[in-house]
């Protein structure tokens, strides 16, 4: 295939690159030059006049990097990634692109927020917005966007990866404090080997078509503690109801987002270990 890679620059999007482009014609859209073995267009995803750079480019499929990331202005973040999407993914529309892999975030559902209580657990792929930060505010527009646009071109396929917080393959967990505050606990539990996540990518990418606007959650296969997840939630939600799944043979330290529907359609789980048992648990 054709495939376009925006923020190919950064630290997935390289390693992205690396892995596709043996197999297929990568296109690179990135503001900064790289040494890839790949094509390349210096530029931003979000500029019409960058994206004409890429008008002699036959495109089949995109993948979607590029984003302010978290911290960001409500004004960064609707103006970059929200219309700068609707800029992207309009061009490619027009230009007959019909498939496309948009790197969301666990932040759409609210989870940069300390206080952030999911509705229920573990969270689904589709659990609703309750972000109070404009990062994980635009992440889920985007995502509402990508069902506008299905709407509109009813033959095309969005993809939405909601990945946890993507850590290098060599990462590993300190050990879990719950006698002091945690920061923004449904992400730093919620982490992700960047290789789960390129090889997430390639399985979406490699699999037949299908028409449709979907999200799927893609973090590590257990929680990132040392604490199994009923008493690590029991103490940040201050309740000991609503954690059944976890105490399920099996489950006392799987994620606390939901990956079964991933793992149905695409045959994928990641299997790098975001956790750690301690000795006697």
């Amino acid at each position: 295939m054709h495939i376009l890679i925006t923020g190919a620059s950064g630290f997935i999007g390289k390693k992205l690159v690396s892995r596709l482009s043996g197999d297929h014609t990568v296109i690179c859209l990135s503001r900064t030059a790289f040494e890839a073995n790949a094509a390349f267009v210096q530029g931003a995803f979000d500029r019409p006049e960058d994206l004409r750079g890429l008008d002699d480019r036959a495109i089949e499929l995109c993948i979607h990097l590029g984003a302010v990331t978290g911290g960001c202005s409500e004004e960064e973040g609707l103006d970059v990634n929200v219309l700068g999407t609707r800029r992207l993914y309009r061009y490619l529309l027009d230009r007959g692109c019909r498939r496309f892999v948009t790197a969301s975030s666990i932040a759409a559902v609210g989870s940069l927020d300390d206080a952030f209580v999911p509705r229920s657990l573990p969270i689904s792929d589709d659990h609703p917005c309750l972000a109070t930060d404009a990062y994980g505010l635009s992440k889920a527009m985007v995502e509402e966007l990508t069902r506008y646009f299905q709407r509109k071109e009813p033959e095309a396929e969005f993809v939405n990866l909601r990945f946890g917080a993507v850590a290098s393959d060599d990462w590993a967990p300190s050990p879990v404090d719950l006698t002091a505050p945690m920061s923004v606990p449904f992400v730093v539990l919620a982490h992700v080997h960047a290789g789960d996540v390129v090889e997430g990518i390639v399985r979406v990418v490699e699999a037949p078509a299908r028409a449709g606007a979907r999200n799927y959650n893609l973090v590590g296969p257990d929680i990132s503690s040392d604490i199994p997840a009923r008493e690590a939630l029991e103490a940040l939600l201050g309740r000991t109801d609503g954690f059944d799944y976890y105490d399920e043979p099996g489950n006392a330290y799987k994620p606390l987002y939901a990956m079964d529907r991933f793992k149905a359609d695409y045959g994928f789980a990641p299997a790098r270990p975001t956790g750690f048992r301690t000795t006697g648990r």
